[in-house]
């Protein structure tokens, strides 16, 4: 018997041994059993989150420059399109989320912009309406919370412009604010520009 007649018997041999083994199957996903949060956990969380948010409200509550009740408010930051400002100023965009803050106090309203603009452009929302209201008798001047809004919304990095609503969806008692693109949508939009 020569070599290459050994070394294919003892090939076969190997093979013959080996017909019964499959192939481990890979997945791209590492198993973990974490057990699902429960709901106190859940609040226990939000209510950190929250407080959090509280912590890093930079939103000033020094001097502010008052707004007559009845003027238009707007804003647009360098890079905006003019295209895309004047369908915001024209109410063309979906709403994503409304906010009325109309029956908060200052401290409140302050609080919940932020927290909201924050959460919208984390979740990808891209216009607010915020219900301000008039504030004919709001103290020490009218217009009170209109004019920090004007101010509050200039010292966000997330609004990209805004401008007082149209008259059905509130007029100058209210404004359309247009967040920008978190990094997911902007990631979405260049694979779609990608494939084209």
């Amino acid at each position: 018997m020569t070599n290459n007649e050994m070394l294919d018997d003892g090939l076969d041999a190997f093979l013959n041994e080996l017909k019964d083994v499959k192939p481990i199957q890979q997945t791209d996903r590492a198993l973990t059993n974490q057990p699902k949060n429960t709901l106190a956990q859940q609040l226990k969380r939000q209510a950190i989150e929250d407080n959090q948010n509280l912590i890093n409200n930079y939103l000033s509550v020094e001097k502010v420059e008052p707004v007559d009740p009845y003027d238009h408010i707007s804003f647009r930051q360098d890079g905006v399109q003019h295209g895309v400002f004047k369908n915001l100023r024209l109410g063309k965009y979906k709403i994503d989320f409304v906010l009325n803050l109309q029956q908060y106090k200052f401290e409140q309203a302050r609080t919940a912009i932020f927290t909201q603009i924050t959460n919208s452009h984390n979740e990808g929302e891209r216009t607010l309406l915020i219900k301000h209201g008039l504030g004919l008798r709001s103290q020490p001047f009218p217009a009170l919370l209109k004019s920090y809004l004007h101010q509050w919304l200039q010292q966000m990095p997330e609004v990209i412009a805004y401008h007082t609503a149209q008259p059905n969806h509130g007029g100058n008692s209210a404004v359309y604010a247009l967040i920008k693109k978190n990094q997911q949508e902007k990631n979405n939009n260049r694979e779609l520009h990608r494939k084209k």
